[in-house]
């Protein structure tokens, strides 16, 4: 399959606020924003036919670029015509450089650390951080690999997705200050790096994204925010920890947004995907977002859901945007996830059955609710941009994000 030679662009359509709505146009199709990016790390989303996912009112997937290089191999991908067509999806394609994964390994999950959690980094081999690029062991087979700024273009090169990102150095919460001036800096000289390779490479269906990173420190994501926007990139992605706390992730988020000059290109939020997150990130001018978080939780017995559920729940209100299908109080009711869902679960299935699943351990259970929880992000994405056109952002959130109900919600004493 021959990719079009159409350059990307970006382009707003809207603004209320500082909140605004845009559009994407790719060789692959076009991207209506704010856009919630599904997480195919293997080029699939576990247990989904592409064309369940479709039937979701999925725009694009995002696909990993460290697990693609070590299995089956992007230079395999481009011999048998590029990703889209190995994985049959004719949809725009983002791919991450690989270096989230790779640094995740030697310094712990970000995630991890939000949640409060520690992860024994003892049983994975560390990772080796040079100027010239990361030395690692792969998770898979115990072979050695150098991932250069260059390699991660190469490989994301091969694999023909449309927008791709430079191979930074993602770091996590419990570095110093001193540690992080360094990493960033070195991001810097491994975005350039990969910038000058991209160019050479001329692939003009590829769109490339810089990365701002500086940790929780205003004043080195103000420095990064401006050395990203001094050079052309296609778009920006905010990335490296966020912070510890919520709160926290919206002062890192604006210390990141400081330079006006980012804000006429795409900007990705990476790694976020809780809903009120998303509103949060929406409100300050963040265009896309990426998390494994909704297919992931389907897979572990939760369906998301908006605040009608709480109208007539056969349990006590709890700040959470989802249900967990496993608990007693499913086993006798008749009533779909979500009435107002399109999604073929909700058309089908009632909680009982979905609940009986689980406990039967069967895989329609997993397969049924991520396919809900596709349909509810694209849903929930398009009520965003209807409320930024209409000016009623705030209505929307009301509807959609559990914090809207944490004053006065049903259980509240």
């Amino acid at each position: 399959m021959t990719t079009p030679p159409v350059h990307p662009t970006f382009h707003i359509t809207g603004q209320s606020g500082t909140s605004r709505t845009g559009r994407i146009t790719t060789a692959h199709g076009v991207l209506e924003t704010p856009a919630f990016l599904f997480c195919a790390t293997h080029a699939t989303l576990k247990g989904l036919s592409i064309d369940s996912i479709k039937a979701a009112g999925t725009p694009i997937l995002l696909s990993n670029t460290y697990h693609l290089m070590l299995q089956p191999g992007s230079d395999l991908i481009e011999q048998l015509g590029g990703i889209h067509t190995f994985m049959g999806w004719d949809g725009p394609v983002f791919t991450d450089s690989g270096g989230y994964q790779i640094f995740s390994l030697h310094h712990g999950s970000v995630s991890d650390e939000i949640k409060g959690k520690r992860r024994n980094m003892s049983s994975f081999p560390p990772v080796k951080v040079t100027e010239e690029g990361a030395i690692f062991v792969s998770h898979r087979d115990g072979k050695r690999h150098h991932l250069t700024p260059e390699k991660s273009i190469q490989v994301q090169t091969e694999l023909g997705a449309d927008l791709i990102c430079v191979l930074d150095e993602c770091t996590p919460l419990h570095m110093t200050r001193a540690q992080t001036e360094r990493s960033m800096h070195l991001s810097h000289r491994w975005g350039k790096r990969s910038l000058d390779d991209f160019e050479q490479r001329k692939k003009p269906h590829q769109g490339l994204y810089g990365i701002v990173q500086g940790g929780i420190y205003p004043d080195f994501r103000k420095h990064s925010a401006e050395m990203i926007a001094s050079m052309p990139f296609f778009g920006h992605a905010i990335g490296g920890s966020l912070g510890a706390t919520k709160s926290q992730m919206g002062e890192v988020i604006d210390m990141a947004l400081c330079d006006g000059a980012l804000y006429v290109r795409p900007i990705h939020l990476l790694g976020i995907g809780g809903v009120e997150d998303i509103f949060q990130g929406v409100s300050k001018g963040i265009d896309t977002f990426d998390c494994v978080s909704p297919t992931r939780l389907g897979r572990h017995g939760g369906a998301l859901i908006d605040n009608a559920y709480w109208d007539d729940a056969a349990e006590d209100w709890r700040p959470k945007n989802h249900i967990n299908l496993w608990k007693s109080c499913f086993r006798t009711d008749p009533k779909p996830i979500d009435a107002s869902c399109p999604c073929s679960t909700c058309a089908l299935y009632s909680r009982a059955y979905l609940h009986h699943l689980l406990k039967a351990k069967e895989i329609l259970a997993l397969t049924a609710l991520s396919v809900h929880n596709v349909c509810f992000m694209n849903r929930l994405m398009a009520a965003i941009r209807h409320g930024i056109a209409t000016h009623s952002l705030g209505d929307v959130r009301n509807r959609w994000s559990c914090a809207a109900l944490m004053a006065s919600g049903p259980g509240m004493s």
